[in-house]
């Protein structure tokens, strides 16, 4: 790091560290109710050779850090925590060396802002102000041009896994699970927080996805035979690095991620089930996977390398015994819903690159319950009593592979 980076990084700890005690010494300032931001007041500009003003306007100082990632170039702003209403992405960006702007819940208490940049970028100078009358806040940055091998060697977040990442589940000698216990479920409603997904009109991915997820859990309890854990349950982003750890820790047996994605290209309607492929089947595939993965962006994590030279033998023993039991169970659910309804696509069973269902250890499928740029799908997702059957149809693929898989395991042991 760069004398000039060790500058604003002081900087901004001072900053911090005089946030928390003034916290802590001024009670009529309570620091545990969201700051708002001014979405009027606040802009993303540029000044020439000066470089790029972050100029963002709050109802009151928070706790904050920012760093930036690479593969592609970001800027990361972390607040404790900050209402986004009212603020739009094309109003607040002024200036074409930032090409977007997302922002939203991050983890419980935290919130996320993150800008892409055109190139690499480095913060010059960075300073929050507090009204000494009003007690809002003023936070400005000033971004300046660096060259790319200075802003690699600076990119990356602080170490700090209570950002992300569940704690370290305790591992024992290896519990053997009763046959006749629960199946123990992971639901993961696609995206949330800042990373809307599909959005046709006011209707956005992320919150149909919570709904259906919502009602899955309660068919699959009510049913009985089964455990029910969920990556979110509220309007938050969740980075798939996380989705998957969340799955590990709750010792999931089965992890099924729930989308209804949106694709121009074609003519894409009715349900389809995905599998992990290190390549996708086709060229739909490919661009969903593209979309799938770009909450990477947003987190900074990329699955795609995560197994190094000495787990990957480890992990390719593993998948040799999932593999099987996970398309067994993408065909029980295809069945399953199938036998309600549907409508199912025309090639219902397909496979991608979706690093959400690189577990090697927990047979993982991608269900895509319809797209949004099918009219006929869209209904259906607004459809109570459509979600309700095809939430059936899951549950009975569940309950179908859960004895089938059964039978089969002193098989497959042997």
């Amino acid at each position: 790091m760069g004398k000039r980076a060790v500058r604003v990084f002081h900087r901004v700890l001072t900053i911090l560290v005089a946030l928390w005690a003034l916290a802590a010494s001024a009670p009529a300032q309570e620091f545990s109710g969201l700051a708002r931001i001014d979405p009027e007041a606040s802009r993303i500009t540029e000044a020439g050779r000066r470089g790029v003003f972050v100029d963002l306007y709050l109802s009151q100082g928070v706790p904050y850090r920012l760093f930036t990632l690479d593969g592609p170039p970001r800027l990361v702003l972390d607040f404790q925590e900050v209402d986004w209403t009212g603020l739009d992405s094309e109003a607040l960006v002024r200036t074409d060396r930032v090409l977007q702007a997302q922002f939203g819940a991050y983890v419980p208490g935290w919130s996320r802002m993150v800008l892409e940049l055109s190139g690499p970028m480095a913060v010059e100078e960075a300073e929050l102000t507090l009204d000494e009358v009003t007690a809002a806040a003023h936070l400005a940055l000033r971004l300046a041009s660096v060259s790319l091998a200075e802003f690699t060697a600076a990119a990356g977040p602080p170490y700090d896994p209570r950002w992300d990442l569940p704690e370290p589940a305790q591992v024992g000698q290896g519990v053997v699970r009763d046959p006749d216990a629960p199946l123990r479920v992971m639901l993961d409603p696609g995206h949330g927080g800042m990373d809307p997904g599909a959005e046709v009109g006011a209707l956005r991915e992320k919150d149909l996805m919570l709904t259906l997820a919502r009602e899955l859990r309660e068919v699959l309890l009510r049913s009985g035979g089964f455990e029910v854990e969920m990556t979110r349950d509220d309007d938050r982003f969740v980075s798939l690095e996380r989705r998957i750890a969340l799955a590990h820790q709750a010792g999931a047996e089965v992890f099924l991620s729930l989308h209804a994605d949106s694709l121009s290209e074609g003519l894409a309607h009715g349900a389809t089930v995905y599998v992990l492929a290190q390549e996708a089947s086709d060229t739909a595939s490919a661009l969903l996977a593209e979309r799938h993965d770009r909450a990477n962006l947003l987190s900074g994590a990329d699955l795609s390398a995560a197994d190094d030279e000495v787990t990957d033998i480890m992990l390719d023993l593993a998948r040799q015994e999932t593999r099987p039991r996970t398309e067994a169970l993408a065909k029980a659910l295809i069945s399953g819903m199938t036998n309600v309804g549907g409508p199912m696509n025309r090639r219902p069973k397909r496979a991608a690159a979706f690093s959400v269902l690189k577990a090697a250890d927990t047979p993982s499928v991608l269900i895509e319950v319809g797209f949004l740029s099918s009219p006929r799908d869209l209904k259906n997702l607004e459809n109570p009593e459509w979600r309700a059957r095809i939430t059936r149809g899951i549950r009975n693929g569940l309950q179908n592979w859960r004895d089938s898989d059964l039978s089969r395991r002193p098989l497959v042991r042997q």
